[in-house]
């Protein structure tokens, strides 16, 4: 009787906390496809550099379910959001997916009622440029903490998020190998293997005949040194603070950002990579006619290699130890703004530098060789507003500089540059309305001739349809 008195009372005390709203379905997506002068189909093609309009290969959506229950003054939120990409070239076929959130956020339940408590997976306040599809801040994975206490009129938010990753080992030892130098009696010839492998020429089967003989005589095998790779993983986190709403002038508020990202040792266990740390800056203009973002970052060793890149936004921190001189800069200005009755425009101008870079070869090995690398780029997409519902958008971007090579040795100069123009129809004449649907053109061309189409030409011209959404 107790048992069911204690179920009994726990769904009397469920049942009054009422839920604020019906299910919330939200979300983003995008498909499309295209044709290009090669025959290749749509691409991408460094997109961060020089924009993404008219420049993307997949299909991608994320559909996010959350709930909200209220019981006094505490509001209870459950988030959840399924993500799954894939390339899109048929009606039916395999993709990634992957439960991208999976988290509760409490407010009310501290003693400042105005900040959030929380714990799970999610997207932890991300920070991207849209034109170019660049997340220049997201430590987002799974963990927990505080967000929004009130520290005078700013806002603290305090997280721990796992990132894990793994390192490798290597360890000497010998191997047993056919010797070469040993002579023995082949078809009537007696010789060193070397020799009667040269004699047999192209032929597989002689070959093979050759070796299966050598193995069997004496004094066949030699020790040789011989070195083993194997990989460990590695437990990893993001300490990550945040300082939001810092009043500067007019409009205009600085947000501060630091990420610490560290391992922890297992038993018998050395860990490679040294801690690194990412700190940034935004400062945030508000305007009448839109805004405007300049953002300055900087960081170390395996955050310092992430800074110098477009692919450095928080997480998959480099664990090899290959990045361990390794510091980086970024400043960054983007913004959107109306530009009179019929445009719009947005823009993201960069610049990104790195010193005591790790090079990896193609197999992701460190080569031992620290370099140094810079790169700028350029993306301009006005837009022209015939009506609430249609509009004609233009893409420009550019992407200049010097890289590490694929075989991680050396510099290399690479660049970029892409013309966009595509008719579209949206739901409403905002530059943020969507859904809209897109016919475009693009010429986009590779300006060191790096292959970077797989055709040995420099440009490629590609046509075709999208449609991207949120909601």
């Amino acid at each position: 009787m107790r048992k069911v008195s204690l179920i009994a009372a726990a769904v009397a005390a469920a049942v009054t906390a009422t839920s604020a709203f019906a299910v919330d379905f939200n979300g983003y997506m995008r498909a499309g496809t295209g044709i290009s002068a090669s025959g290749s189909g749509d691409l991408a093609i460094n997109k961060k550099g020089i924009g993404r309009l008219g420049n993307e290969d997949d299909n991608y959506s994320e559909f996010g379910f959350s709930e909200e229950l209220k019981t006094g003054e505490q509001t209870w939120r459950v988030e959840s959001m399924i993500a799954s990409g894939a390339p899109g070239e048929s009606g039916w076929e395999d993709g990634d997916f992957n439960v991208a959130q999976f988290a509760v956020k409490a407010k009310g339940v501290l003693a400042d009622k105005d900040a959030t408590l929380w714990a799970g997976k999610t997207y932890y306040q991300r920070k991207d440029i849209h034109i170019t599809d660049f997340y220049f801040l997201n430590t987002s994975g799974t963990g927990g903490g505080i967000e929004n206490l009130s520290v005078g009129d700013q806002k603290l938010s305090l997280a721990l998020i796992q990132d894990n990753g793994s390192q490798k080992l290597k360890s000497e030892g010998q191997k047993l190998v056919l010797d070469q130098a040993n002579s023995f009696d082949f078809d009537g010839t007696d010789q060193s293997l070397e020799d009667h492998l040269d004699d047999c020429g192209d032929s597989a089967e002689c070959t093979k005949s050759v070796t299966e003989a050598a193995k069997i005589q004496p004094g066949a095998y030699k020790s040789e040194p011989h070195t083993t790779t194997t990989s460990e993983d590695v437990n990893g986190y993001i300490a990550d603070i945040r300082l939001a709403d810092i009043d500067l002038w007019s409009d205009a508020k600085l947000e501060l950002a630091a990420a610490y990202n560290f391992g922890v040792e297992k038993s018998d266990q050395y860990l490679q990579a040294d801690d690194g740390l990412l700190v940034t800056g935004i400062v945030h203009q508000g305007m009448d006619n839109g805004f405007n973002q300049t953002i300055l970052q900087y960081g170390t060793n395996g955050y310092g290699a992430q800074a110098a890149n477009f692919w450095g936004a928080g997480t998959y921190y480099d664990r090899s130890g290959a990045q361990n001189e390794a510091t980086g800069y970024r400043l960054i200005n983007w913004g959107v703004m109306n530009l009179g009755e019929s445009w719009e425009m947005g823009h993201q101008f960069a610049l990104l530098k790195g010193n005591d870079i790790g090079g990896k070869d193609k197999g992701g090995n460190y080569t031992g060789e620290n370099l140094d690398i810079d790169q700028f780029s350029v993306v301009v997409r006005p837009m022209y507003k015939w009506n609430n519902t249609m509009r004609t958008v233009f893409e420009a971007g550019y992407n200049a500089g010097e890289k590490i090579n694929d075989d991680g040795n050396a510099v290399e100069d690479f660049g970029n540059s892409k013309l966009t123009i595509a008719q579209a129809w949206a739901m409403g004449d905002s530059f943020w309305a969507r859904p809209e649907i897109r016919v475009y053109g693009s010429y986009i061309s590779d300006l060191e001739n790096d292959d970077a189409f797989g055709t040995g030409e420099d440009n490629e011209l590609v046509a075709g349809v999208q449609v991207e959404a949120w909601w």
